[in-house]
């Protein structure tokens, strides 16, 4: 039997996306499938990098990352991770992490992918930390 939406966010891992995953961006996560179910949008605490046609986040004090919360299938997870070059081969320019992420008055664990140090040092920052409002500039 499919599964709902609703029934996918209750029992599925979770995503907070920032970058060209996002509505509207180049890899729309909604794009995927099985769909993804939108959960909310949310914040991270973050430094945001521009690194050309896509951003990356650093976990870290100093900023405030604008995004989206999605209840995503193991499927997807695993779309994920080939998209953020973790599989087939790690190329060390993410790294999965997993974070509590505050989604209105839910608290979800949900997967960030964050760019490495090595890769968004030297790199602008993008101070509003909301990459849909801020991509081409």
């Amino acid at each position: 039997m499919p599964q709902t939406p609703d029934s996918l966010a209750r029992s599925a891992r979770h995503v907070f996306v920032y970058g060209t995953l996002r509505r509207g961006g180049a890899n729309d996560i909604n794009r995927l499938a099985p769909a993804p179910a939108f959960v909310g949008t949310a914040q991270i605490e973050g430094v945001m990098h521009h690194l050309g046609a896509y951003p990356g986040v650093r976990l870290q004090a100093g900023g405030t990352v604008q995004g989206e919360v999605y209840a995503i299938a193991p499927e997807v997870e695993r779309l994920l991770d080939e998209i953020e070059m973790i599989l087939p081969e790690p190329t060390g320019e993410y790294l999965k992490r997993e974070l509590a992420v505050q989604v209105g008055p839910r608290q979800l664990a949900c997967l960030v992918y964050e760019i490495s140090p090595a890769h968004a040092d030297g790199k602008p920052v993008i101070a509003s930390g909301d990459w849909i409002a801020n991509k081409d500039g």
